[in-house]
């Protein structure tokens, strides 16, 4: 009996872990045309009955519901699995266009009811009649698509080429300078089977802009109404496009070669060609046209904090305490968050009181780029450590960006922070916020000693077996004996005078950095040359992926653009953050450096930049590093 009561309750377990996982599921096309019957299906992984369909509202019911079963059985590492399916199938035919929800619907499995989902399906006009007088004409289409509250044009173009063609497709066409264009390709068919695309694709070189290419990772087949006709469409290139100037710019026509199935055309033909879908491939070049964009320059009255952002934007900021002791660290976090051009956005600066001692800021980039834009947060963490006791204040740290939304500049602001130094180890101070040149030490109480001191004979030493030694040869008073004492005392000297110049040239950090200068962009450069052998070598080319030459490549250009910025910035005494290229040019001419090496500096920067965030610009590693090794070595001969 206990026995039959235990068997018992192992099976009502089994079936309820079993209805605890009834997954029950309703699909149907996100898109469908006028008039085309279509299949509407209800999906059960138990055994269920009593079916209850919602009113199948803006469709005509044809046929259903079809029932059909499928389960299957597998073993893994001695481990037995199975699958069961139950499908419900339903024929439908839409009545009209438009966007129709269809509740969801309820099914009885084991005595217990679940329900489905709701299905959202948008209905496509019928096909209308083509004139042959439209073919190979040019096409605009006015569709506006809303975005960040404001009323863009999207606009379209694309030649038909039969029953295929591309189009070319921009988010905006009037925007800021620095604010983001969506630049997509779509491929449009109907009729034919297109099998893939080749690599011969020729797109423009997107001069003047910096280009964030978007990976599509799953490409989606969707239905599209586009001039009267029903289209299968797809997106099969997309890239976010930041504009550098002002002006109307135009990106260039692009082309894409396509594989067609073509079903045999023999004179031979039989109805066994068609069962076995005898088709012929052909080659076909789609070109899509250029586009023009309108680019509006940034306003006048840029905030002295402006860090180059153009978006939305929001910051965050966080210091680690405002009470500690001196000597030890203070961390101020600051996270930007937003939308807009990230990568291009400055470090704010911070105004540390004076006698903390500052460190590089480190910084975290954790940012998203889709169709939307590019998006995420930026965390910048400051270091700096107070060397005298006191109360200071950290004035607030301001960040400055234009707003496309509201078409003005906006400025954010951390709070004003009060810290509190309490003296530590090692503070040289003689009270709290005043500071002293006086160390103070342990002191020790001094003993006398009887015995640890003796006097000093001046009698020659005289070996055990008689004969002196040559010390004992040496007699009190004589130049030997001089020479051993001055000789030590003048080394000490020399050493003490060496280390003490020493001391006060690393004391010198700004001449130490600009010692150093050229050693340091010498060991990025040996850096960057490794890269790119790696680049130039055939067989290392084989052997690494398409990603891998792309981070190879990437790498290179990050140390050839770090190794010109950390040499300029050492050599010309200038912070990483506020180098620029007005900076960098007055600072030049400031020293009577010649004016085309001015212009070598600023071109090889904006190469290394460009080459960086935008590789289609078709600069060469091999050129981009030989010039900037060149500009090294002339900046080295310059007084600077």
């Amino acid at each position: 009996m206990r026995k039959f009561f235990s068997i018992l309750v192992l099976l009502t377990a089994a079936l309820t872990a079993a209805a605890d996982n009834v997954e029950f599921r309703a699909q149907a096309p996100a898109q469908v045309i006028v008039g085309r019957p279509f299949q509407f299906t209800y999906t059960v992984n138990q055994r269920a009955k009593d079916l209850r369909a919602p009113e199948f509202t803006g469709f005509d019911y044809i046929a259903g519901p079809y029932t059909s079963q499928s389960s299957s059985t597998s073993f893994v590492n001695g481990r037995r699995s199975s699958t069961f399916t139950m499908t419900f199938t339903y024929t439908l035919m839409a009545q009209k266009e438009g966007s129709f929800s269809i509740p969801p619907a309820t099914i009885n499995v084991g005595g217990e009811h679940y329900t489905s989902n709701g299905v959202k399906i948008t209905v496509l006009p019928e096909d209308q009649p083509q004139s042959n007088s439209g073919s190979g004409q040019t096409s605009n289409s006015g569709a506006a698509q809303q975005q960040g509250g404001q009323t863009a044009q999207r606009t379209s173009t694309g030649p038909e080429q039969g029953n295929i063609f591309v189009r070319t497709l921009v988010s905006k066409t009037k925007v800021y300078e620095q604010e983001a264009v969506l630049l997509s390709y779509k491929v449009y068919v109907a009729g034919v089977d297109l099998k893939q695309f080749t690599n011969n694709t020729s797109l423009p070189d997107f001069t003047s802009f910096l280009q964030q290419k978007i990976d599509l990772n799953d490409v989606q087949l969707e239905l599209e109404n586009y001039n009267g006709r029903n289209y299968q469409t797809a997106t099969i290139y997309s890239t976010l496009l930041y504009p550098q100037k002002s002006g109307d710019i135009t990106i260039d026509p692009a082309s894409f070669e396509a594989v067609l199935l073509v079903p045999n055309q023999a004179r031979s033909r039989s109805i066994f060609d068609d069962f076995f879908n005898s088709y012929t491939t052909a080659t076909r070049t789609l070109r899509a046209p250029g586009a023009t964009i309108h680019v509006t320059p940034l306003p006048a009255g840029k905030p002295a904090s402006y860090a180059g952002g153009v978006g939305k934007f929001t910051m965050d900021a966080k210091l680690s305490s405002t009470d500690v002791k001196a000597n030890e660290a203070i961390t101020l976090t600051l996270t930007i968050r937003g939308a807009g051009n990230m990568k291009l956005l400055k470090t704010p600066a911070v105004d540390w009181p004076e006698g903390f001692e500052q460190y590089d800021p480190k910084v975290t980039n954790n940012f998203k780029t889709s169709t939307a834009g590019m998006s995420g947060t930026r965390t910048i963490e400051y270091l700096a450590i107070p060397r005298a006791a006191g109360d200071y204040v950290l004035p607030p740290v301001q960040f400055g960006y234009f707003d496309t939304e509201k078409g003005q500049y906006q400025e954010l602001s951390t709070p004003e922070y009060t810290l509190h130094i309490a003296r530590g180890a090692g503070d040289a101070s003689t009270a709290a916020g005043t500071p002293s040149s006086v160390s103070y030490v342990n002191k020790e109480d001094i003993r006398e000693l009887g015995s640890d001191i003796r006097y000093i004979s001046a009698a020659r030493f005289t070996p055990v077996t008689g004969t002196p030694s040559p010390l004992a040869r040496i007699s009190f008073g004589s130049w030997q004996m001089w020479l051993l004492y001055a000789g030590p005392l003048a080394i000490a000297l020399l050493l003490f005078a060496i280390f003490r110049k020493r001391i006060r040239e690393n004391a010198d950090i700004i001449g130490v950095r600009k010692r150093q200068a050229n050693s340091v962009a010498r060991k990025r450069l040996k850096k960057a040359k490794s890269l790119l052998s790696q680049l130039d070598n055939p067989s290392a080319k084989r052997s690494v992926s398409g990603s891998g030459l792309s981070s190879i490549s990437e790498a290179f250009f990050e140390e050839i653009e770090r190794a010109s910025l950390q040499y300029l910035s050492d050599r010309l005494s200038i912070p990483t953050a506020d180098l620029n290229k007005d900076t960098i040019t007055s600072t030049l001419r400031a020293k009577s450096v010649p004016e085309d090496l001015i212009d070598r500096t600023n071109r090889v920067l904006s190469d290394a930049a460009f080459a960086r965030y935008a590789p289609a610009m078709g600069i060469t590693p091999s050129d981009l590093y030989r010039q900037t090794e060149q500009l090294i070595n002339d900046l080295e001969d310059c007084k600077l």
